[in-house]
């Protein structure tokens, strides 16, 4: 559902990419093997952030640099989880506003999906008044009445007096404000917390274990010639 570029703070600060996707939802598993793969072993690289996301889903224009882990694969274990018409749902109300929805907000929609209609089939005003009236019922029009009847102004009139919007190829309504929060922004569930580190050195394999002690090493000699001597500091 979301793919993030996660890239290894402390090599890029030495002018290294090096990085990797990982494709949410995922398990602790497949977030340790990536940190291992790209230097991130919890000892002499521990930070990470995310250069660049690559998803299908419309409405997931604001996720940033530094967003949890956690917290995303919270997001796209949700988004896995609906049918079609949820997920048309949930891309145009996230388009809706785009610039309200962090992460936290995103989750919170996917639960609260039933505030919003959208009807993918509707592109004008037009469309829109024939809905309203032949599918959703509004109003009975006799038969010689029909004939004459102005749909699109019908439908033009509706728009301007509700919360909607003609977007993603449809028309959206929101038709109920009772925004409710499930999620704080904190509590993430622990079944989504997959963030962990590599295995400890003691695990590893002693290829791998020389690479570590090798590049500790050189981080301590790099370390020692910029710390002043004892000359230095009286």
């Amino acid at each position: 559902m979301i793919s993030a570029f996660i890239t290894n703070l402390g090599k890029y600060n030495e002018g290294e990419l090096c990085g990797e996707y990982l494709n949410l939802p995922a398990t602790t598993e497949d977030v340790k093997a990536l940190l291992s793969r790209i230097g991130v072993d919890g000892v002499i690289y521990e930070e990470i952030f995310i250069t660049d996301y690559e998803t299908k889903i419309n409405g997931l224009n604001n996720l940033g640099e530094y967003e949890n882990i956690g917290e995303l694969n919270y997001l796209a274990s949700l988004l896995a989880d609906m049918d079609k018409y949820d997920l048309e749902r949930f891309e145009a109300a996230a388009a809706f506003d785009d610039n309200n929805y962090s992460v936290k907000n995103l989750i919170n929609l996917t639960q609260n999906l039933d505030n919003f209609d959208f009807y993918p089939d509707v592109h004008d005003y037009d469309d829109l008044g024939r809905y309203l009236i032949y599918e959703c019922g509004f109003i009975n029009l006799s038969d010689q009445v029909e004939p004459y009847f102005d749909y699109q102004a019908y439908g033009r009139d509706f728009a301007d007096s509700e919360t909607c919007k003609f977007i993603n190829g449809g028309f959206m309504w929101q038709c109920y404000n009772e925004f409710e929060e499930f999620y704080d922004g904190y509590d993430i569930p622990d079944e989504y917390r997959i963030f962990s580190y590599p295995d400890p050195v003691e695990k590893m394999p002693m290829k791998q274990q020389l690479d570590m002690f090798s590049k500790m090493a050189a981080v301590h000699s790099e370390t020692s010639k910029l710390a002043p001597s004892h000359e230095d500091r009286i």
